[in-house]
């Protein structure tokens, strides 16, 4: 008896919950139904706002089928007058750019040819001058050297004379 109680208790609470769900969904198709009117009422005054409009639309153009039309037209001519132009200038930029790429390698080749001239102008200036004159200098480096060691001996027999070693640690 006391599982039939609980069943009883179950059904109950089953019977109630139906119930609820069933008011809960009458109330949303009663709020669909209020919200459907609403919207056909809203659509019906649109159409009824749109219908002029649209037939003015209509109306404009047809009557201006024909200049629309020119206006098209006139743009492809157009169009295809700015592509020949744009196609002629190409062809001008880059014969232009080809001549000047000429002349630069042109200029390149004489100015190297001018620095390479006075590289070996400055070379053969080196060889023929310096060369001769770091020759004489080292000559006379060995001159000087043998004059001085010379005369380091002779002062060091008469004793007057001072190490050049010892006049550093003076």
């Amino acid at each position: 008896m006391v599982t039939n109680g609980w069943m009883i208790a179950i059904f109950v609470v089953i019977t109630i919950a139906v119930i609820l769900q069933m008011l809960f969904l009458g109330g949303m198709l009663f709020a669909v139904r209020q919200m459907s009117k609403e919207v056909h009422q809203v659509v019906h005054e649109m159409q009824k706002k749109m219908d002029p409009l649209l037939f003015r639309f209509n109306r404009i153009l047809e009557t201006s089928e024909d200049k629309i039309s020119s206006i098209v037209t006139d743009a492809a001519e157009m169009t295809r007058l700015a592509r020949g132009q744009a196609q002629k200038i190409d062809r001008v930029v880059t014969d232009s750019l080809d001549r000047m790429r000429a002349q630069i390698i042109r200029a390149d080749a004489i100015i190297t040819g001018t620095l390479e001239a006075v590289e070996d102008a400055g070379l053969k200036l080196r060889r023929t001058v310096f060369g001769p004159l770091q020759q004489a200098s080292a000559v006379l480096k060995g001159i000087r050297t043998g004059i001085d060691f010379i005369r380091g001996e002779r002062s060091a027999r008469s004793g007057g004379g001072t190490q050049p070693d010892e006049e550093l640690f003076i």
